[in-house]
């Protein structure tokens, strides 16, 4: 039986599952997304999160091969300790930090857990603080929680603003930190709109370009077109290769393609497109 790795430093799809919803882990798995969050947060009432952590652990022992990531209950809860110890069972990969405000939180996760941690930003202290966050011990990613951002810097999001204009520099400044703290690009915030394909195509699709490499999805109708908007194409790659293959023969000076100059940052992104093609397996 082959034990399920995840790679949370370059995964694309983040679907969460309530953690007192155990029965829905398997069917998660079977989505193909990247990463399984199950959740002892948000999802779950005050009253079930002792019998949800519980239950995580009883789904774990009876499925030693599988790998989930957990997004435990904030540092200022009463939760919180006990979660961090409940994240010490080995089927546990990584651990999910809700209002991830300062390094002392991360490390403390970080010790107290033995595993790599997902910071989702999302509170103003934490847009504060982004740098330490972002440089602090154990951290492997951030992630954006803009719904909680909106509601404490007072941002309203609607459907005037279809492209979330309002969000746009928090997410440059989640790109920015992450990059200089040697991070993979963030995890952009959850498409709530379910059922709506093209709606989440294009969020996606912006997310991609401005900066992000992957996405907390809700619902497993999300993932495949939540991952391909994170995956290079058919179209991508050809690209690519054409751009290297002129490089090439130009010995790294600026060449011409399809009428547009090709000089050293156009080839930059050329390789790394490849780069992604080929740990994709694509």
């Amino acid at each position: 039986m082959t034990i399920r790795q995840l790679n949370l430093r370059r995964a694309r799809t983040f679907l969460f599952v309530p953690a007192n919803r155990p029965e829905r882990i398997g069917k998660a798995l079977a989505t193909g997304a990247d990463v399984i969050i199950v959740d002892l947060e948000d999802a779950v009432a005050p009253a079930e999160k002792p019998a949800a952590r519980l239950a995580l652990l009883d789904w774990l022992d009876a499925n030693p091969q599988e790998r989930v990531t957990v997004r435990i209950n904030a540092a200022d809860t009463e939760w919180h300790e006990e979660d961090l110890q409940t994240c010490r069972h080995p089927g546990i990969a990584g651990v999910m930090l809700p209002k991830a405000d300062s390094a002392v939180q991360v490390e403390h996760v970080h010790d107290a857990s033995g595993k790599p941690v997902l910071c989702i930003v999302e509170t103003a202290l934490g847009i504060d603080t982004l740098a330490h966050v972002a440089e602090a011990q154990g951290c492997v990613r951030l992630a954006f929680g803009k719904l909680d951002l909106a509601v404490e810097l007072d941002l309203v999001p609607d459907e005037s603003d279809p492209e979330e204009l309002v969000f746009l520099p928090w997410r440059a400044m989640l790109v920015l930190a992450s990059q200089r703290a040697g991070l993979p690009a963030p995890i952009d915030g959850v498409f709530t709109a379910i059922g709506d394909e093209q709606g989440l195509a294009r969020y996606a699709r912006r997310a991609r370009q401005h900066g992000f490499s992957g996405q907390l999805l809700i619902h497993p109708s999300q993932v495949t077109t939540a991952a391909a908007a994170f995956t290079p194409s058919a179209v991508d790659i050809a690209w690519a290769r054409s751009v290297t293959r002129l490089a090439e023969a130009a010995g790294g000076g600026v060449v011409v393609l399809d009428g547009r100059m090709v000089d050293a940052p156009v080839m930059a992104r050329a390789q790394r497109i490849l780069d992604l093609a080929t740990e994709f397996g694509l």
